[in-house]
C-alpha cells in the first residue's frame, strides 16, 4: 500500500475520531466547564490516557509490529503459506504473558489511586480534600480502561501488520461516541455527577473497542487463544523493547503529565482544564498527520530494511517528512495566529466563559509552536524502531524530558500555565532535532534534494498563510461568540480561505504539483 494512501486511511478515520472528540470537549465545556469537577476528572483521565498514547500509538506497536512481520517472513521462508500461523503463535505467547501482567497492574493501580493522585496534585491545595477525594474516585473508575486498551493495541498491531490499518484507526471513535452519549443522555444534575458519568463512559468504551478489534481479527482469520503464560525468547525480547519504546514514543505525553501535575499543585483552579482544552486542539493535527504517517510507514520501513533495500527506506523517510510538513505547517500557523477565534467559536458557551477562552487560547498558541516537532518525532522514530533500536529514542526522550522539567520550573512563575505549554513545545523541538541528528550521524537518514526544495517553498507558503490570518482575524472574531450557526459559518469561512491561500501558494511556488499528489494516491504495482 502506498504511504499516502495508507496515511490517508488512518488520517481520515482519525479525523472522524478527533472531530467527535472535539464535539465531546464542547459538550464537556458546556456542562462541566473549567473548574472543580473538570480538574478532578482530567487528573483521573490523564494516567489512563497516557498509557493509551504509549501503547496504542507508540511503544507496543513500535516493538510488536516489526517483530510480528519478521516472524511471519521467517515462517514463510521455512514453509510457504505458514508465516501467518507462525505470527499468530507468537502473538498468543505475547497475550499469555501480557494479560496477567495487565490484570495485576490495573488492580494495584486502582488500590493505590489515592497516593497516585496525591503525588500528581499534592492533594489539590486550591480545592481541598473534597476535590482530592473526587479525583481519587474518578481514577478508580477509569483505570480498567488501561488494561482494555492495551489488549486493543495487541490486536491492532496484528491488523496493522496485515495492512488492515482502518480497523485499529476506527477504534477511538467508539471512545468519543461513549463519552458524547454519556454527556447527552446520562449526565447528572451537577457538574460532579456529569464528570462521574464521563469516567464510567471511559471504561465502557474500552470494552467496546476490545470487542470491535476481536471481531475484526476473527474476520481476518486471526483467533488468539489464551494459554498458560510462557516467556519464550521472542516474548522476552519484546518485553525488553517495550520499556525503552514507551519512554521514547511517549516523551510528549510524559511532558504533558509533568505540566498537568505542576498546574494542579501550584497554579489557580482551572489551569489544568486550560492546558487540557488547548492540548486537545493541538493534538488534532498530530493525530491526523503524525500518528497516521508514522503508523503507515513502520511496516513498510521494516520490510525494506529487512530486505536490504536501504535506498527505498531512505526514500520512504524523505517522502514521509515531505508529507507531514505539507500538512502540519499550515495547521501550526492557524493554531498560533488564530487561537482566540478558534477557542471562542468551539468552546465558549455554557459554563466555559470569556476568561477561560483567553487563558486556553494563550496556552494553545504556546503549544502549537512545537506542533511540527511533535509530528516529526512520530515520523523519525520509526527509523530507529524498524532497526530494532528502541534504546536510542529513549535516551533522547530523557534529555528532552529533563529540558522540559527545567523550563517548567523556570517559566511557570512568570508565565503560569502558558509557561508550562511553552516548555513542552521547546522540549519537543529538542527531541526532534536530536532524533534527526542521530539518524544523520549514523548514515541512516539524509535530506534529499527534493525534500530540501519542497521544504523551503512550504515555509514561504506558510508565511503567506499567517499573514492572511492576521488580516482575517478581526473580521471573523466578532462572529465567533454568537449563535451556533454563525460560529460554524465564521470558522468555516476562515478555514476555507486559509485552505485556498495556502494550497494556492504551495502549487504557485512549485512546492508540490497536482500530478505528484495524484501519483502518490495511486497504488504502486
Amino acid at each position: 500500500m502506498n504511504l499516502l494512501r495508507a496515511s490517508a486511511t488512518i488520517g481520515g478515520l482519525t479525523l472522524v475520531s478527533r472531530v467527535l472528540g472535539f464535539v465531546r470537549d464542547m459538550l464537556m465545556a458546556r456542562f462541566v466547564g473549567a473548574g472543580f469537577a473538570s480538574d478532578a476528572f482530567l487528573i483521573a483521565w490523564r494516567l489512563p490516557n497516557l498509557f493509551r498514547a504509549l501503547f496504542a500509538e507508540g511503544a507496543f506497536s513500535a516493538a510488536f509490529v516489526p517483530m510480528f512481520n519478521r516472524t511471519v517472513a521467517e515462517g514463510d521462508k521455512e514453509a510457504e503459506g505458514t508465516g501467518l500461523a507462525t505470527g499468530i503463535h507468537f502473538a498468543e505467547d505475547v497475550l499469555s504473558v501480557l494479560l496477567p501482567i495487565l490484570i495485576v497492574f490495573t488492580v494495584v493501580m486502582m488500590l493505590a489511586a489515592g497516593p497516585i493522585v496525591y503525588a500528581m496534585t499534592g492533594g489539590f491545595p486550591d480545592g481541598g480534600p473534597e476535590k482530592f477525594a473526587l479525583a481519587t474516585q474518578y481514577t478508580r473508575i477509569t483505570f480498567p480502561y488501561l488494561m482494555l486498551i492495551s489488549l486493543v493495541s495487541l490486536l491492532g498491531g496484528i491488523l496493522n501488520s496485515l495492512n488492515r490499518f482502518w480497523v485499529n484507526a476506527a477504534a477511538p471513535i467508539l471512545l468519543n461516541i461513549c463519552l458524547i452519549v454519556g454527556l447527552l443522555f446520562f449526565r447528572g444534575a451537577s457538574d460532579v455527577e456529569t464528570a462521574r458519568t464521563q469516567a464510567i463512559a471511559v471504561t465502557v468504551s474500552g470494552a467496546l473497542q476490545l470487542a470491535w478489534l476481536v471481531l475484526a481479527c476473527w474476520q481476518a482469520g486471526v483467533r488468539l487463544r489464551i494459554r498458560l503464560p510462557r516467556v519464550s525468547p521472542e516474548v522476552k525480547r519484546l518485553l525488553k523493547l517495550i520499556g525503552p519504546a514507551a519512554l521514547g514514543a511517549g516523551a510528549v505525553q510524559f511532558n504533558l503529565l509533568i505540566s498537568t501535575t505542576l498546574a494542579a499543585r501550584f497554579l489557580p483552579e482551572g489551569s489544568v482544564s486550560y492546558l487540557y482544552y488547548a492540548d486537545r486542539l493541538n493534538q488534532l493535527p498530530l493525530g491526523l498527520i503524525g500518528i497516521g504517517v508514522g503508523t503507515a510507514m513502520l511496516p513498510s520501513l521494516s520490510r525494506q530494511l529487512g530486505g536490504g533495500d536501504h535506498k527505498a527506506a531512505l526514500d520512504t523517510q524523505n517522502r514521509a517528512i515531505e508529507l507531514v510538513l505539507l500538512l502540519t505547517l499550515p495547521a501550526t500557523a492557524a493554531l498560533m495566529v488564530s487561537a482566540m477565534p478558534l477557542i471562542r467559536a468551539l468552546l465558549q458557551h455554557g459554563a466555559f466563559n470569556a476568561a477561560d477562552t483567553i487563558a486556553s487560547a494563550h496556552a494553545l498558541a504556546a503549544f502549537s509552536i512545537g506542533l511540527p516537532a511533535y509530528v516529526l518525532i512520530k515520523v523519525l522514530t520509526p527509523g530507529f524502531y524498524a532497526r530494532a533500536d528502541t534504546r536510542t529514542p529513549v535516551r533522547i526522550a530523557l534529555v528532552a524530558m529533563a529540558v522540559n522539567l527545567v523550563l517548567n520550573l523556570i517559566l511557570i512563575w512568570p508565565l503560569g500555565h502558558v509557561g508550562l505549554a511553552l516548555s513542552t513545545a521547546i522540549s519537543a523541538w529538542v527531541n526532534a532535532i536530536l532524533l534527526y541528528w542521530t539518524l544523520r550521524r549514523r548514515d541512516h537518514f539524509a535530506i534529499d534534494a527534493r525534500l530540501a526544495h519542497t521544504g523551503l517553498r512550504l515555509l514561504a507558503a506558510t508565511a503567506l498563510l499567517a499573514g492572511m490570518l492576521l488580516i482575517a482575524n478581526p473580521f471573523v472574531d466578532p462572529w465567533t461568540g454568537r449563535s451556533l450557526i454563525e460560529r460554524v459559518v465564521a470558522i468555516s469561512l476562515l478555514i476555507g480561505a486559509a485552505f485556498v491561500v495556502y494550497f494556492g501558494a504551495v502549487f504557485g511556488l512549485g512546492a508540490y504539483k497536482l500530478s505528484t499528489l495524484k501519483g502518490q494516491l495511486r497504488r504502486r504495482r
